[in-house]
This record gives C-alpha cells, sequence and structure tokens, in this order.
C-alpha cells in the first residue's frame, strides 16, 4: 500500500487524463451517431448503415474500459484513504470523488447496453452523455470555489462537452469516412462534422478563456505559477491543431483532384489531430492536480528570476563527486519512520523542504546537458540525412541506445546502481518511475528507427513506432512531477520541461504525417521533425537549476 501512495500522484493524473478522454469519446461518439450522421448520409442508406455499424461497437467499448477506469481509480483511491487515514469505507462513501465516480459507472454503463440494444442512436441520447461530464465536472476546482459555483460549473461543463463534440467525435468521424462507398458521402460527412467541430471549438476557446479568468486572472499568474504555465501548453498544442483542422475543412470543401489522395490526405491529418488533441486532455489532467493559479499569491515565479534562470551558459559535461550530493531522502524517510505504528507511505516532496547542495544543482544539470549533446547530434543527423548531404547519417537512431544506458546508469543518483535505493525499489518513486518508463521509450523506438532508416525492416507499421513514442513521451512529459514542497523551483524545471514535451508531441505527429501522407504533401513534415529535434537538443543544453 505504501509503494501504491508513493506513485499514486503520477497514477492519477494518468488515470484523470484516461478518464476525461474516454469520457469525451464516449459522448463523442454519442453526438456523432445521433446528430452528425443521420443527416449528413440521410442520401445514402449503405454509408449510414455502415456508419452506425461501425460506431456503435466503438461507443461500447469505449463504455467498458471507462468502468474499468473509474474502478480501478475508486477502489485505489479509496484503499489509500482507508489506510493512510483511518476513515471506514461508509465514511468516505459520500465523498464527491466516490459518488460522481458510482454515477460514471453506472451511466457508463446504461449507455453501452443501450447502443448494444438500437439500431439507430435516437437523437435524446447525447443526453445520456451529458450526465457523464456532469459527474466528471463534481470533482473539478469549480464545485470548490467559495464564490460563483453554480456558473464555474455550467462554464466547466460547456469545456468539457465542447470538447467532446470535436475532439471525442474525430475518431468516429475517421471510422466513417474509411469505409464510406461513396466519395460524395464521404465529403458530406466530413462537411456536416466539420460544422459541429467548428462550433464545439468555439464554445471549447470561449469556455477557456472564462475559466482562465477566474483561475488565472493576472497576467503575472500566467508564467509565475505552474497552473499558468500549464494552460500556456495547452493553448500552443490547440494552436497545433487548429492548423491541422483548417487545412482539413479546406480539403472537406474541394471539389476537383483526385479523390482517393483527397480521402488519404484527410484521414492522416485527422489521425495526427486526434493525437494531440488527447494530449490535450492530458495536460488538462495534470491542471485538476495543481491549485488554480490565482490562489497562489505568494512564492509566484517574476520575470526576472526567469531571464536570469534560462540566460545562456556553458554545460556542465563533468561528473559532480558522489560524496557531494544530499542524502538519499527515502533512506531518511525510512530511519525516521522505522517504529511507525500504521504503516505512513513516502510521499516525494511531502518532507519539509531541503535546499539541494551545489552538487545535486551539479548533478541535474550534468544530466540534462550530455542528454541535450546527444539529441543534438540526433538532431543534425537527421537534418543531414534528409538534406541527402551525408549517407551514413541515416545511422542516426543508434545515438539513442547510448542516451538510454547514460539515463538508467546516471539520472538517479539515489537509485541503484549509485545509491542505496535497489532498482526494483525505486519504481515506488513517481519520478524515478517517469525516468525509466522514457528509458524504454528511448530504446524502443531506437531500435525500430535504426531498422527502418536503413531499410531492414520494411513494415508500414514498424515506421509508425518512432513518431508513435515521440508522442507519447511528449504526452507523458505533461505529467511529470517535482517536489511539491518548492514551488518555485518545480515551476522554473517545468519551463524547461513544457517546452520539451510540445516539440516531443509536434516531432513524433511531424513524422507521423510524413509517413502516411501522400507523397507530395510530405515534404514539410519531413523538415518538421528533425528541426524540433535539434530545438529539443538546444533547450536541454540550456536547462539550469540555479
Amino acid at each position: 500500500m505504501a509503494q501504491l501512495v508513493d506513485v499514486f500522484g503520477f497514477i492519477s493524473v494518468l488515470l484523470r487524463g484516461l478518464n476525461l478522454a474516454l469520457t469525451s469519446l464516449a459522448v463523442g461518439g454519442l453526438v456523432f451517431a445521433a446528430l452528425i450522421v443521420p443527416k449528413g448520409l440521410a442520401q445514402f442508406p449503405l454509408d449510414l448503415e455502415c456508419a452506425m455499424r461501425r460506431s456503435r461497437p466503438w461507443i461500447r467499448r469505449t463504455c467498458f474500459v471507462l468502468v474499468v477506469v473509474q474502478a480501478f481509480w475508486l477502489a485505489a483511491n479509496s484503499a489509500i484513504l482507508m489506510d493512510t487515514t483511518g476513515l471506514s469505507l461508509l465514511q468516505i462513501a459520500g465523498a464527491n470523488y466516490f459518488l460522481s465516480g458510482l454515477v460514471i459507472i453506472a451511466v457508463a454503463l446504461a449507455i453501452a447496453v443501450y447502443v448494444s440494444r438500437v439500431q439507430y442512436i435516437h437523437a435524446a441520447a447525447p443526453w445520456m452523455g451529458g450526465l457523464l461530464i456532469a459527474a466528471n465536472v463534481a470533482t473539478t476546482h469549480a464545485l470548490a470555489r467559495l464564490e460563483s459555483t453554480a456558473p464555474l460549473l455550467m462554464i466547466t461543463a460547456l469545456h468539457q462537452g465542447a470538447t467532446a463534440v470535436w475532439a471525442g467525435a474525430l475518431p468516429y468521424w475517421l471510422f466513417s469516412i474509411k469505409g464510406a462507398r461513396e466519395f460524395r458521402a464521404a465529403q458530406l460527412l466530413s462537411r456536416r462534422f466539420s460544422t459541429f467541430a467548428a462550433v464545439g471549438f468555439v464554445c471549447l476557446v470561449s469556455a477557456g478563456l472564462a475559466l482562465s479568468m477566474v483561475y488565472i486572472k493576472s497576467p503575472a499568474a500566467i508564467y509565475g505559477t505552474n497552473y499558468g504555465v500549464m494552460v500556456v501548453a495547452k493553448v500552443l498544442l490547440t494552436g497545433l491543431i487548429l492548423s491541422l483542422a483548417a487545412f482539413n475543412h479546406r480539403l472537406v470543401r474541394a471539389s476537383d483532384g483526385d479523390r482517393i489522395t483527397l480521402l488519404a490526405r484527410l484521414r492522416t491529418l485527422g489521425e495526427a489531430e486526434i493525437g494531440i488533441a488527447f494530449t490535450v486532455i492530458l495536460a488538462a489532467a495534470s491542471l485538476t492536480s495543481q491549485p488554480p493559479a490565482v490562489d497562489l499569491i505568494t512564492n509566484r515565479v517574476t520575470i526576472p528570476v526567469i531571464a536570469d534562470r534560462m540566460a545562456p551558459r556553458l554545460p556542465r559535461l563533468n561528473t559532480p563527486p558522489l560524496a557531494s550530493l544530499s542524502p538519499s531522502t527515502r533512506e531518511e524517510w525510512k530511519r525516521t519512520h522505522i517504529n511507525t505504528q500504521r504503516a505512513v507511505s513516502y510521499i516525494p516532496g511531502a518532507a519539509p523542504s531541503v535546499p539541494p547542495t551545489e552538487g545535486d544543482i551539479a548533478w541535474s544539470e550534468y544530466n540534462h546537458h550530455w542528454a541535450g549533446v546527444v539529441v543534438l547530434i540526433v538532431g543534425v543527423l537527421a537534418v543531414l540525412a534528409r538534406s541527402g548531404v551525408a549517407g551514413w547519417a541515416v545511422h542516426w537512431p543508434v545515438a539513442f541506445l547510448g542516451l538510454g544506458l547514460f539515463l538508467l546508469l546516471r539520472a538517479d543518483p539515489e537509485t541503484w546502481p549509485l545509491g542505496p535505493d535497489g532498482f526494483w525499489e525505486s519504481f515506488s518513486s513517481a519520478d524515478v518511475a517517469q525516468h525509466r518508463l522514457f528509458v524504454a521509450l528511448i530504446g524502443l523506438f531506437a531500435v525500430f528507427e535504426w531498422s527502418v532508416q536503413t531499410g531492414r525492416m520494411r513494415s508500414p507499421k514498424a515506421a509508425l513506432v518512432f513518431p508513435g513514442v515521440c508522442a507519447l513521451g511528449g504526452a507523458l512529459l505533461m505529467t511529470h512531477t517535482h517536489a511539491l514542497s518548492n514551488v518555485r523551483e518545480e515551476l522554473l524545471a517545468e519551463l524547461s520541461h513544457l517546452p520539451l514535451a510540445i516539440l516531443g508531441v509536434a516531432a513524433g505527429w511531424a513524422r507521423w504525417l510524413e509517413l502516411r501522407l501522400p507523397k507530395p504533401d510530405r515534404l514539410i513534415p519531413s523538415w518538421i521533425w528533425p528541426i524540433c529535434f535539434v530545438l529539443i537538443g538546444v533547450v536541454l543544453l540550456l536547462y539550469r537549476e540555479a
């Protein structure tokens, strides 16, 4: 149980993101099948039947997965509360998170049963999805506010509902145009979906602006708090989606050109739009784990402090001595709680803040800077390979294996093989678990991409491993956690990690577009992703903690 609590801060963000994503998919599926498809395909009964036949199973599967995710989250959260506070199950059964979780499970099961029993989903069905959104809204910051609670709940519900209409319905549109028998049917369906998505996007942005005025309120809170910086990251990612959506919107209205090529462009751009949209949802889940910026009046970071921290300096490339590092925080915690009767979990960041030593700072910067050297080399080699200047540069993915080995052995000095914490024991720490996960992802895409670049693996699916891992790594970096006891340092570190996350997402989906778009459209994305790697290397080289 103690190990579960240790890492639950990280897991809870992922589960919250999954819950929001699955809710959007379920509600978006109901909206698509009930309001978009019938009128969009009224002239094409065979395509109408096909779209319905494709939508129903995916709505049902989404609801079943939502039930499993929500049940796991409820069980884990309840077990942790019972173990660490001594409360009984009856005492926590009236909590908002518990009641809303039960409602989500019940409504998701009802939707799954409903779509299994009907041939055509009725226009009133989206109201069932509205109950899912209402249950989710009951666990947001809106309910915790002492003022304007009702308007905030309504605006938050509009924000999540608009996300469902836009991002949640996207996959169903993609399935439907893939199975369309007539090009005209695919075009009409796309036009109708485009209209709904545009309305959803306008509502999404409007509600987001209204919430930002309440939860952020001032420009100083945008750059001075973690909450504000995460909102900026959401806006930037939403801008990427908007550029793809605008291009898709133009294609939907195109009546000339090769129809097969037009559909291929629509599908591929839609895939990237879906991927980035659900990365935004994960970023939104990260926001729920942080206090609103308006509530953090003290310890905000000022522009001069940010400018001083971000000022370029020569990178640290020498190994700091282990003796200069602080003692293992986990070992100190063990000694403090050795005689505790009831299990009390070690929670990273919960202990009183201890200023890092010069050795701690040097070690962290040394890790980031060597990683920056490797990634910069990767980016430059990828640019050379893309330009055709150096044929041997196609072996650039091999450099990632060295980076993965370096991070495994040197990233965390308190854990195996350098520190007292064992290899498996270290996984209970959220930040170490994330580092190890990133190492696994690095090794995975290095092997696959080297095989693809050198022609040893010609499978189109194998080629998608590299962009998929890049996009996933960038999305996971959105949940990267730091010590909770030093808000200022957490934010200054986040100012480096969020650009890395955004560039990783952009690189992954640019490479995806290069592989999946028709050949005439591949030029721009083929240059974007290598440049993103160069920029990632530069950001890592500029990383500082003092």
